[in-house]
């Protein structure tokens, strides 16, 4: 003879599985509780019943109380509509997030080996002939992944009295073994910055080249792409030590390595009718 399903627990699993309907997936909502999703699974097919801190855990992440959970489905499903959980209300409010949101969720995991500061080499846009070093910082919060840009410099021909400074705020991705950097300017708000590096293969990760795309430093703004290196520095460092050795320095200076000037060059050679990366 079969046995029958409880009740309330019947209703717990017919209603989680319909609250889970407004996230793009049971392996989001996993991840996001960091939740074993075998375990996840025995919930929404009934075999198992959620302890009370899980319950608990639960409730909090959906926006529910635990007595609505055990409601009959057809009162839940109608609280839910009109009260959708927290975070998919504020997805499907923001629609033009969704597409950055869903490939933030695929880079989920795929960077951890890449966080940590980084000098940040390239030609500068505005003053020809000197390349700009700054300090870069690739960081995760709650499993996506951001990056802080830091420079400053003295304005080459000036009395080296005016210092300029400038921060990048940015979101790091991680799609089809490429890294993408989607940064703007934090402090004057007037540009936004695109890099694509390819991924260290090695064990080591001490150099990410690439292509970046900005606009020139100047009044006229002209949209700008060149070579960048990113010459990594360790997860833990001591950063303002390290911004004392960034700047813009000449082509020629003594403070950039050869091997850096010659993954940076910008000159088409041979036959090139585009700027790629050197890998």
């Amino acid at each position: 003879m079969a046995q029958e399903r409880d009740p309330l627990g019947e209703n717990f699993r017919r209603n989680l599985n319909y609250i889970c309907r407004y996230f793009e997936s049971v392996s989001y909502i996993c991840r996001r509780l960091a939740m074993n999703r075998q375990q996840f699974n025995k919930y929404l097919n009934g075999r198992s019943f959620p302890s009370r801190n899980t319950m608990r855990k639960l409730c909090d992440f959906f926006g529910v109380e635990e007595t609505e959970f055990l409601m009959e489905p057809s009162e839940f499903s109608e609280l839910v509509r009109i009260r959708a959980p927290h975070e998919q209300r504020r997805i499907t409010e923001l629609p033009h997030l969704q597409h950055v949101h869903r490939l933030m969720e695929r880079s989920r995991g795929n960077l951890d080996q890449y966080v940590g500061y980084y000098y940040r080499y390239f030609f500068s846009y505005g003053y020809p002939g000197h390349i700009v070093k700054s300090l870069v910082a690739i960081f995760a919060v709650d499993g996506f992944y951001y990056s802080k840009n830091i420079g400053h410099f003295h304005i080459p021909d000036d009395t080296g009295q005016e210092r300029v400074w400038f921060r990048y705020l940015g979101t790091v991705l991680h799609i089809q073994d490429r890294i993408y950097a989607l940064e703007y300017e934090d402090r004057l708000q007037d540009m936004v910055a695109e890099t694509i590096l390819y991924p260290a293969y090695r064990t080591h990760r001490n150099f990410l080249s690439g292509v970046q795309c900005t606009l020139a430093g100047s009044r006229s703004r002209t949209p700008s792409a060149g070579r960048v290196v990113f010459e990594y520095l360790g997860r833990y460092i001591d950063a303002l030590n390290a911004l004392r050795h960034c700047g813009l320095f000449s082509e020629n200076s003594e403070s950039i390595p050869k091997y850096i000037l010659e993954r940076i060059d910008n000159r088409a050679k041979g036959q090139d009718y585009v700027l790629s990366a050197l890998e």
